[in-house]
């Protein structure tokens, strides 16, 4: 179990702020972390991590990470961290940079086969792209066994079908190793397709703590219409054409050309839902 409870003042977007958190995870959860810029969402994962200090607590399985009389120092708290940049050292080898952590070559090696870098590891990272900078990231990341993942949008800066691939690697790794992950992200697929529960940070404060398949099926989306048929309206959303039965609504309450809004469960949870 993971019990935190720390207060922090900062600048936020709408002026100063406290940072407030009473936050209670189970091992091997996949939190997803999201809210506006300026909510205080990298500062949270900052204080985690031990580079910036905070009131309260922060108890790690019965560890004391933070409380009012001590403060672990980062090398001294169980984590991984993964920011957007890849803070990589350029003088070292790929492998290197793994065993900068620890130095056990069997796992390095496992860790490259996982992310599918095994044949780069004498590689610098000036050789290599932005996509398998990311996964030496992750790789590192894992080398101390965290308790505890910390990722900062780490793959924001990538194109999207990098950015598939990198998921699935990151889900792979927080299977095999069950490290409790924390990820801030905007992106709501990989949210989706990564985490277990969601937490909305708003100034400072979660005003919402959901698990990810309720949190999505509340979300609404803009649909063009395409059609109106008998058994319901055709839009379009996300590349993909759908049949949406009228269910409350009436078949004249719609027009081609309109914009009409759906709420996500009405597009995945009704069995007249298909792709054409």
């Amino acid at each position: 179990m993971i019990d935190i409870m720390i207060q922090k003042p900062l600048f936020g977007s709408h002026g100063e702020i406290v940072l407030d958190i009473d936050l209670h995870l189970k091992q091997k959860d996949f939190i997803a972390l999201t809210g506006k810029s300026g909510s205080g969402k990298t500062t949270f994962l900052r204080i985690l991590a031990g580079l910036e200090e905070a009131h309260g607590s922060i108890m790690i399985d019965d560890e004391v990470w933070l409380s009012e009389k001590r403060s672990l120092k980062v090398q001294e708290r169980e984590i991984g961290f993964v920011f957007q940049e890849y803070a990589l050292f350029p003088n070292m080898s790929v492998e290197d940079n793994l065993l900068y952590v620890r130095d056990d070559k069997k796992l390095a090696t496992h860790l490259l086969e996982l992310v599918e870098l095994e044949p780069l590891r004498k590689k610098l990272p000036a050789q290599l792209s932005g996509g398998q900078k990311q996964r030496v990231s992750l790789a590192r990341a894992m080398m101390g066994r965290p308790k505890l993942l910390l990722l900062d949008e780490p793959f924001s800066a990538l194109d999207r079908t990098i950015r598939l691939k990198l998921q699935e690697e990151l889900l792979t790794l927080h299977k095999e190793f069950g490290t409790t992950t924390i990820m801030v992200s905007h992106d709501k697929a990989e949210i989706y397709r990564l985490a277990d529960r969601v937490l909305i940070l708003d100034q400072g404060k979660i005003i919402s703590d959901t698990m990810v398949q309720e949190a999505l099926l509340e979300e609404s989306f803009s649909c063009e219409v395409l059609s109106v048929e008998e058994r319901g309206v055709s839009i379009m959303i996300n590349d993909k054409i759908l049949i949406v039965p009228y269910g409350k609504r009436k078949r004249e309450d719609f027009k081609v050309g309109q914009q009409v809004m759906f709420f996500a469960k009405e597009l995945l949870l009704n069995p007249l839902n298909y792709d054409v």
